[in-house]
């Protein structure tokens, strides 16, 4: 069978790329690979690394992108989990957040599993979670 590395790099459509680079550059920390227009205008991509995890998110922006917000409820992406080490950490995002000004569920711990998770939105209305792996 052939492999995959396990790394993942995820491509989200949003209504401006860049202005979401900006936003999940300053929550996360993530610095800009490249950028690209193409030449008719129809399309804009700006891809961001996180440096600590390697990860890669690639904002795309079409032209013909109606500018409706993002809803889980149509079939695609349900929403995006940013795993971290320890349940403590999702405190520190709570802070982080905060003094970023974005609303959040505040830290959920479900009774029906031992996992942790802190839910917010981006500025497409993506839903965000960092969550905590309780086994």
């Amino acid at each position: 069978m052939p492999t995959i590395t396990g790394h993942v790099e995820v491509n989200l459509t949003v209504s401006d790329p860049r202005r979401s680079a900006a936003w999940y550059s300053e929550l996360l920390g993530m610095r800009a690979r490249y950028e690209f227009e193409g030449p008719d205008g129809c399309l804009t991509y700006v891809s961001l690394a996180e440096p600590l995890s390697g990860l890669i998110l690639c904002l795309v922006g079409h032209a013909s992108n109606d500018g409706a917000p993002f809803s889980e409820n149509r079939t695609g992406l349900d929403h995006l989990e940013f795993l971290v080490p320890e349940c403590e950490v999702l405190e520190q995002w709570v802070d982080r957040l905060e003094e970023l000004g974005i609303p959040h569920s505040g830290i959920k711990r479900p009774e029906h599993t031992p996992n942790a998770m802190l839910t917010f939105r981006d500025p497409d209305n993506i839903q965000l979670e960092f969550f905590w792996r309780g086994n």
